[in-house]
């Protein structure tokens, strides 16, 4: 298993459109024409956010004490963008991602108890305890991991696609990878192979600015990962990922466009996230300045609690009520996670291999 390089924010546009490369010049403010949510949207973007979150946090004091081993990649603040393509995609439509996965897990639905009880290796998790944080799948919920290998996803969620176009479902394979899966070579081969074959495959690219460590200025020769798929055909659009609206607004249109036939569609996700590359980064490379300003300024979750009690008038107490129960749920997974058993020697060798007959 290789744990490695990961996934900044905001632009709507055509992938023909001239944007600066820079980096430093990139920022989160908001779009004209920005794309507006009823009450009911954001009370639904704020609670499962809220979750990702809180679970997230939860996840990373388990870790600091020992009960979760290995690797762990948390998605703090980056919590917009897989709430913002679930709530544009349709049921039965697939999701495939890399390492940093607990949020996309819990988007799809899947249940905290079960995600929580894998990371510390327990009987009630999703992959009875095997897989641990970087992997794990669940077929009712069309979520196909959580994959430990840089870019290794990006092949198999266009051969996700490949099945979706060969079996007519109408299915389309939501495949998210980070800035620095995108430098691997296998995530060309899988734009080529899908604008060929005019694949239902939608790429997100959670460009959080560094990778394993490196900016992406630094690694990346065109920081514009919109881009990325010009030579094949391949159109897309940079989005601000710290915002919910426009994560929906943009993946509603990608989605439409591979659902339709007309092929794969890129979308960069200018994200951050708050914590380092896995719980062992100090993430000495940004200075907390930088951290605090995101944190400050355009925090997605902030800006969905904001919005509900300045433009829709819900009580505060009725926002602190959803985190009690946000955190009660949180701390029942973490619960169930720390007392479900270990799993019996004997699982070594389940699932482990598969026999067809013709």
């Amino acid at each position: 298993m290789d744990a490695a390089k990961e996934a900044s924010p905001a632009k709507v546009e055509p992938v023909a459109a001239e944007n600066s490369a820079s980096q430093d010049s990139q920022s989160h403010a908001p779009a004209p024409n920005i794309p507006q949510f009823s009450r009911e949207d954001d009370l639904h973007a704020y609670h499962e956010m809220l979750l990702i979150r809180r679970f997230e946090e939860k996840a990373g004091q388990l870790y600091g004490m020992g009960l979760i081993g290995g690797f762990c990649h948390l998605y703090i603040g980056q919590e917009a963008v897989v709430i913002g393509m679930q709530m544009a995609s349709e049921e039965g439509d697939q999701v495939i991602t890399g390492y940093r996965d607990h949020g996309h897990m819990l988007a799809c639905g899947m249940d905290p108890k079960g995600v929580m009880a894998e990371l510390t290796g327990r009987r009630g998790g999703y992959s009875r305890g095997k897989g641990g944080s970087m992997h794990m799948f669940s077929r009712e919920k069309q979520f196909f991991g959580g994959h430990g290998i840089v870019g290794a996803q990006v092949s198999l969620g266009t051969g996700l696609a490949f099945a979706d176009a060969y079996t007519k479902n109408g299915k389309v394979s939501l495949t998210y990878m980070g800035d620095g899966a995108a430098n691997q070579g296998q995530v060309y081969e899988s734009f080529n192979m899908a604008q060929l074959w005019k694949l239902p495959v939608v790429y997100v690219i959670e460009n959080n600015r560094y990778a394993m460590g490196t900016s992406v200025a630094r690694a990346s020769a065109q920081t514009d990962f919109s881009k990325r798929g010009i030579s094949f055909g391949i159109p897309g659009e940079q989005v601000d990922g710290m915002d919910v609206r426009t994560v929906r607004e943009a993946a509603t249109r990608a989605i439409a466009h591979a659902r339709s036939g007309e092929g794969p569609y890129i979308l960069e996700m200018q994200t951050y996230r708050y914590r380092g590359h896995s719980m062992s980064d100090p993430a000495k490379y940004r200075t907390k300045d930088e951290v605090s300003k995101m944190r400050d300024e355009h925090d997605p979750i902030e800006m969905v609690r904001k919005r509900l009690i300045e433009a829709h008038g819900v009580p505060e107490g009725d926002l602190k009520a959803t985190d009690a129960k946000v955190r009660e749920i949180v701390n029942e997974s973490a619960e169930f996670a720390t007392h479900d058993p270990e799993p019996d020697p004997s699982e070594l060798w389940t699932d482990i291999l598969l026999e067809a007959r013709a």
